[in-house]
């Protein structure tokens, strides 16, 4: 089944099925006794700016505006105009128009809840006793000894962690106290609550501090929530919310959320795709120059993700091009390793696509081979909080927010709008171990994130 922007992808390893990246379409519809409603994207050539007449611009080709997007000169437009598409383009304003994708939580390869005895028999007892991955960055604690190694500011600001995804329980004993807020853009919910335990467990990757640890106990994390229970989130809402974090001036944004455009989808006109990945790239730039590092997981469909052609093949039985999104080259991209220093099994990866790569979890190697699901060991995965609780997961969601973490870090150590976002990236990269192919490769990028070595 052919998808315009992800799609639901087995990966089949040795006996086992798992898996990988949400499905996505078009805009969802609805369907009128006379006509069909769509969702649109409208970009306008200007890039910071909408142009004076841009309401004008719709309304006379039919269209009814949604959502503004001032900063990145777009525009969220609902019509019923089978035409819309084509008499907006002919506006000598409009860069891109198209009808809007959704994008979807980087769904992790597996989740399972996570029970543990009731009290704890020592502070910090399940991170001493099952968390290899937030070991594997901090050096086994050594980093929290050094300054800004727990994520409190130099300058005593706070240091905040925006978190694109489902919300966050933000009652959750072991985040509540490191919880700076949280806003929905998600239509028809206001609140930031999480209510699917997808960006809970980023959070707490991030900054819990209670019987699981996040990579900075001290940082802070803020909820921007686009999904709600169910579903997807527009390109727009997404978007929205990225811009809307740096308005608020938070220093770090992870996003492990994604999908792919497919540029010679049959059932699309290029030019009707292309809209989705401009209005993407604005936004991250926006952020970016706002002061923000922001962060983004790189898939999990095990694919090799640096010939957009291949991709159509492998991922779509079809031709030219498709593109993993967001793709722009100002995020930090991070793919995900388990605690042998190995690339996940389900990792996406490939040259000049990935920066890092940061422990996301997987079950060992040794099934690997001859896929006897005996040798998997549940403890190789990533726990972490969620809504009520904990829980195992992998995937490359687990693996971005480490690297958001340690940014944190790094920009705790200088002080709070100390760095550029190119700075904060160049010493996560620079400071990386270095695993696989001497030197940069693209399964692990510049290395393994390591905190002890960015902090020195």
């Amino acid at each position: 089944m052919k998808k315009r922007t992800s799609w639901m992808l087995s990966v089949a390893l040795a006996t086992t099925a798992l898996m990988g990246v949400g499905a996505s379409t078009a805009s969802a519809t609805t369907t009128t006794a006379s006509n069909v409603e769509h969702t649109y994207l409208v970009v306008f050539k200007q890039a910071h700016k909408l142009p004076d007449n841009f309401q004008a611009l719709i309304e006379q080709a039919g269209g009814k505006t949604k959502r503004v997007l001032h900063h990145v000169g777009a525009v969220q437009v609902v019509s019923s105009n089978p035409a819309f598409s084509d008499t907006i383009r002919k506006a000598s304003e409009v860069q891109d128009v198209g009808v809007e994708n959704h994008l979807y939580p980087e769904a992790p390869v597996e989740r399972e809840a996570f029970t543990p005895a009731a009290g704890a028999t020592a502070a910090n007892d399940l991170y001493t006793q099952y968390q290899w991955d937030i070991k594997q960055v901090n050096g086994n604690g050594a980093a929290w000894s050094l300054p800004g190694g727990t994520g409190q500011s130099a300058n005593g600001q706070d240091i905040v962690i925006g978190v694109i995804d489902t919300g966050i329980d933000y009652t959750h004993p072991d985040i509540k106290a490191n919880y700076a807020y949280g806003k929905s853009f998600v239509p028809g919910i206001s609140s930031p609550m999480d209510q699917d335990g997808h960006g809970t467990h980023v959070a707490g990757s991030i900054a819990a501090n209670g019987r699981v640890l996040g990579v900075g106990p001290n940082l802070k994390v803020a909820a921007y929530r686009v999904f709600g229970p169910t579903g997807g989130a527009s390109t727009a809402d997404i978007a929205a919310a990225l811009m809307t974090a740096a308005d608020d001036n938070v220093d770090v944004v992870n996003m492990s959320l994604g999908g792919y455009d497919w540029l010679q989808d049959p059932q699309y006109a290029t030019k009707d795709v292309v809209a989705d990945i401009r209005l993407f790239n604005r936004a991250i730039q926006y952020a970016v120059q706002k002061g923000v590092t922001v962060v983004g997981s790189a898939g999990n469909a095990a694919q090799d993700i640096t010939s957009p052609g291949r991709n159509s093949r492998d991922l779509n039985d079809g031709n030219g091009a498709t593109h993993r999104s967001p793709s722009s080259q100002l995020l930090i991209r991070t793919s995900s390793g388990g605690q042998e220093l190995n690339l996940a099994y389900y990792s996406n990866y490939g040259v000049g696509k990935i920066d890092v790569i940061a422990p996301g979890g997987d079950f060992g190697t040794a099934w690997l081979a001859t896929g006897d699901r005996t040798l998997r060991d549940g403890n190789k995965r990533c726990l972490s909080t969620v809504p009520g609780g904990y829980a195992w997961y992998i995937g490359t969601s687990m693996a971005a927010p480490k690297t958001a973490g340690l940014a944190g870090l790094i920009i705790a150590q200088h002080g709070k709008d100390a760095l550029s976002p190119a700075q904060v990236k160049h010493i996560i990269q620079s400071s990386a171990t270095d695993l696989f192919k001497p030197g940069y490769d693209g399964e692990s990028g510049f290395g393994l994130i390591n905190a002890v070595n960015a902090l020195n």
